[in-house]
């Protein structure tokens, strides 16, 4: 990982992932002994795109490690609808803080961004490119209730727009696990993620049915359909709600079966669900206070 900021999954080896997780469940074990450890520390949240638990755990996080959050509110409110480039407004919030998270709407956005700044910048989603601090959640819950190797992992549904399935894709190949990747054929894997994954050495199956690989799976990660990033509201309509979980469809799955998802949800998996054994997803979420700390300690502390 570059000491400074944190844009892609492929910047994160296996150590980098397990220096962040092992950092985590020491906060989780003992919150108390960092509450104080970034007393003054301002962190800048520049949000170009809407969020919820990104922006609260991240505004949490800081919080809770003694710091304080400056935010650049709404879009709408913002310089950026006088036409202020992106350059220009982190150049600015830079000012104000000592690292920034930053969000946006074109892929690509937070790279070129941490060319114009000197402190730490993570990038929490750029488009439909990369989301890493969610995928670093999603390696600590999937390690907390099945460990991170000897596994084969299901990611299902909006595969091509999907930025956390493309994070989570990449770093998945520090780890002995076969991914299989269930999606309409619309929506698959972008060529480039594919290829990627290819030349890490990656198990990669992809399959239009989730019956197919269901009984195999120790981790499905579900998403939703990123209806905001189709160029035509036609295409949507046609793959919208096409996949579903609910009780009937786990008659195949293992008991053991972890059942994730990056939220929100829209229909794709039922409510019923939702006290099951296999549901973590809100424990998923919950993940994002602990692991964002640690990133930010991380970062902040200058550590290796």
């Amino acid at each position: 990982m570059r000491q400074d900021h944190l844009i892609s999954a492929v910047d994160l080896s296996r150590e980098d992932i397990e220096a962040v997780l092992d950092r985590a469940a020491e906060i989780d074990a003992n919150p108390a002994a960092f509450r104080q450890r970034h007393a003054g520390t301002v962190l800048g949240l520049c949000f170009f795109e809407p969020s919820t638990r990104t922006r609260m755990s991240f505004d949490t996080a800081m919080k809770r490690l003694g710091g304080q959050t400056v935010d650049m509110g709404p879009v709408e409110s913002s310089s950026v609808k006088k036409g202020e480039t992106l350059a220009d407004t982190v150049r600015v919030v830079e000012g104000y803080a000592d690292a920034l998270v930053l969000r946006h709407p074109s892929e690509g956005a937070a790279t070129m961004a941490a060319d114009f700044v000197n402190v730490p910048l993570v990038n929490a989603g750029d488009g439909a490119g990369q989301h890493p601090s969610q995928t670093l959640l999603d390696l600590y819950t999937i390690r907390e209730n099945a460990g991170l190797d000897d596994l084969t992992i299901g990611i299902m549904g909006d595969l091509k727009y999907g930025r956390t399935v493309h994070s989570l894709a990449e770093a998945l190949t520090n780890f002995d696990v076969n991914q299989h990747f269930i999606s309409p054929e619309s929506l698959q894997l972008p060529r480039n993620v594919r290829y990627d994954l290819h030349a890490s050495g990656a198990s990669v199956k992809e399959h239009t049915e989730l019956d197919e690989v269901l009984p195999e799976l120790d981790v499905l990660y579900v998403t939703r359909i990123q209806r905001e990033r189709f160029p035509d509201e036609n295409e949507y309509r046609k793959v919208a709600g096409e996949y579903k979980i609910d009780d009937e469809t786990l008659a195949a799955a293992s008991d053991d079966l972890v059942i994730m998802h990056p939220l929100p949800r829209v229909d794709e998996i039922s409510p019923e669900i939702d006290d099951s054994d296999h549901a973590k997803y809100f424990e998923q979420a919950h993940n994002g206070i602990p692991v964002r700390m640690a990133l930010l300690d991380i970062l902040l502390s200058n550590d290796d």
